[in-house]
């Protein structure tokens, strides 16, 4: 089978046994040559049927190499080979037959002083669901764990450390007891176990468990090899929360896509790796450019039209641009192939949210909530929908469920702030928004809700200074996304007096989204403010132009054109276009 077959590494792993194997198996007599023959042939069928997922073969012919690798003897001292035995097992695991599996193990007790066998054993009672159990199996301390655990011969190359992968199973065991605590500690002791053990780093990362600095002091703390591996620490800490440093993430980026330089450290190209391009799309949509980042993910779903990793980003992105055609064929295309998974309805919220159907947006976004509970994007979407009918309690109820969930994602906090601010609860608003601060210090969204809130209090100099940050924090070149934030930055100054400041962000509002009504209806009322009656009217005309049922910008026109010694009918108004 050669050295590289999935044989290979179970008989260099049980070769020496130590001292546990020479208790397991009594003193062997001289070897039959033609049993042995035998035994070497069914090894290796086994081993290939594995290989092929021939899992009924796998097993017939594992359950017979076991029974001819036993002594003869009495029953009682009858005792398999170590690694027929694990062929075996594993040969049931991957059949399904997790319950038999576990049975077989524990007909053999002292074969769970391995960790190849207690982590076996421990996986057949997740699969069960049995956590607690599993837990057991598993042992509750690492240190207590080491002294009882024998570890196996070092393994070849490249393979994973059992203590990562055992700390990874006890993370998904607390997980799923909903001991959120002890479930972060045990996912970050997979990792500094091994750093490869990126099933840990996605729990981590996926299910918002860490704050931004806990993921940045996390990323710190791992140790790889060497130089030449660096590039997983840069595709990782493109998987991070990218709000800190949007430009930085751009240079990662544009290091694992260029080619490779000696003096680099990026060792490799994988431009064409599927998650460097959800990660580049993800990093559009940080950004405000929903066009780019659902132009990516389009394509790379054209490529691979079933990387679950990518249809959040790309929903939301089609979500934004109001894609109500691509909505609704993604929706009924992954519900009609994955039934099953809370992303498929969660497209189908989308489309809904989209067509402002949100009562039946909200009744798809909890059908994914309740498949899938950890499945953050379901829990927004749900207080989302409540929100867009001014439902505030059902909509907080569903964002402090999310807030519980995902302790490191600050956006429930940061939407309950919202709904506070809407009712004019401001002191529970400056609350929450602080809380969202705390967890995600760099978002600038947090700010502009900042700024407002003060703006709302009459707090015009602590609103110039949260709306400033905001844009600081904004990367360049600006998007239309974030053009409200440009025009509440207009709207401060022109409270403060500095109208010449006030037109000149109003302007750069209008660079960002040339056709907005609000934007030439506040930039003619800050003309107006300052008595520059022709400028006034004229985008006042332009405003009316985009928006002509605007009662308050057609009262200030009949005031400007009063002021500059004309009658004008708002009635005779005809827009542009």
């Amino acid at each position: 089978r050669g050295d590289h077959g999935p044989g290979a590494w179970r008989e260099e792993s049980f070769a020496h046994q130590g001292e546990v194997a020479r208790r397991l198996r009594p003193a062997h007599k001289m070897a039959d040559p033609v049993k042995s023959k035998l035994q070497v042939q069914l090894r290796g069928l086994v081993d290939d049927c594995i290989d092929k997922h021939l899992s009924a073969s796998a097993i017939f012919f594992a359950d017979k190499l076991v029974a001819l690798s036993k002594e003869p003897g009495s029953p009682e001292q009858e005792t398999p080979d170590v690694a027929d035995f694990y062929r075996l097992a594993q040969s049931l695991f991957f059949s399904g037959q997790y319950r038999r599996c576990l049975h077989l193990l524990r007909s053999e007790p002292p074969l769970l002083a391995f960790r190849q066998f207690r982590y076996l054993g421990a996986k057949c009672l997740a699969k069960s669901s049995l956590w607690d159990e599993c837990l057991q199996m598993l042992g509750e301390e690492e240190a207590d764990l080491a002294e009882r655990l024998q570890e196996a011969p070092s393994l070849r190359d490249g393979q994973m450390k059992y203590e990562s992968i055992l700390s990874l199973l006890r993370g998904q065991a607390y997980d799923a007891l909903e001991n959120r605590p002890r479930a972060v500690h045990w996912y970050k002791q997979a990792l500094l176990h091994d750093p490869y053990c990126y099933d840990a780093f996605e729990k981590l990362i996926d299910n918002h468990m860490l704050t931004s600095k806990e993921e940045a002091d996390l990323l710190a703390s791992l140790k790889f090899s060497s130089d030449y591996e660096s590039w997983v620490a840069l595709m990782y800490s493109c998987r991070t929360k990218k709000y800190e440093q949007l430009d930085a993430v751009a240079a990662r980026l544009e290091m694992l896509e260029g080619p490779v330089v000696p003096s680099s450290k990026s060792t490799c190209n994988i431009k064409g790796s599927s998650d460097l391009i959800a990660c580049k799309a993800d990093y559009y949509y940080q950004r405000g450019d929903f066009l780019k980042s659902y132009e990516i993910t389009k394509s790379l779903l054209e490529k691979d039209p079933y990387m679950m990793s990518c249809l959040p980003v790309h929903l939301a992105a089609a979500l934004e641009l109001r894609k109500k055609n691509e909505l609704f064929l993604r929706a009924h295309k992954l519900v009609e192939e994955y039934p099953e998974k809370a992303v498929s309805w969660f497209a189908v919220g989308c489309y809904y949210f989209c067509i402002r159907n949100y009562d039946s947006a909200r009744r798809y976004y909890s059908k994914a909530t309740t498949l899938e509970p950890t499945f953050a994007p379901g829990w927004l979407g749900f207080g989302n929908a409540f929100a867009a009918q001014d439902e505030s309690d059902q909509a907080m109820a569903a964002y402090r469920t999310a807030s519980r969930l995902f302790e490191g994602c600050h956006l429930p906090a940061l939407c309950i702030g919202m709904e506070y601010q809407r009712t004019n609860n401001y002191p529970l608003a400056h609350q929450f928004f602080t809380q969202a601060e705390a967890i995600c210090p760099h978002d600038p969204l947090v700010y502009n809700e900042l700024g407002v809130l003060a703006y709302k209090k009459k707090e015009y100099d602590v609103a110039e200074q949260h709306i400033r940050k905001a844009i600081s924090l904004l990367a360049k070149p600006l998007t239309e996304a974030w053009e409200a934030t440009i025009v509440n930055l207009g709207h401060i100054l022109r409270k403060q007096g500095h109208y010449l400041q006030a037109i000149e962000w109003y302007e750069r509002a209008l660079a960002l989204c040339p056709r907005s009504a609000a934007t030439f209806s506040a930039l003619g009322f800050t003309y107006h403010l300052q008595g520059e009656y022709d400028l006034a009217i004229e985008n006042y005309h332009k405003s009316l132009g985009l928006k002509q049922d605007d009662s308050f910008t057609a009262e200030m026109l009949t005031r400007a054109l009063d002021y500059a010694g004309l009658h004008f009918n708002t009635d005779t108004i005809v827009p542009e276009g």
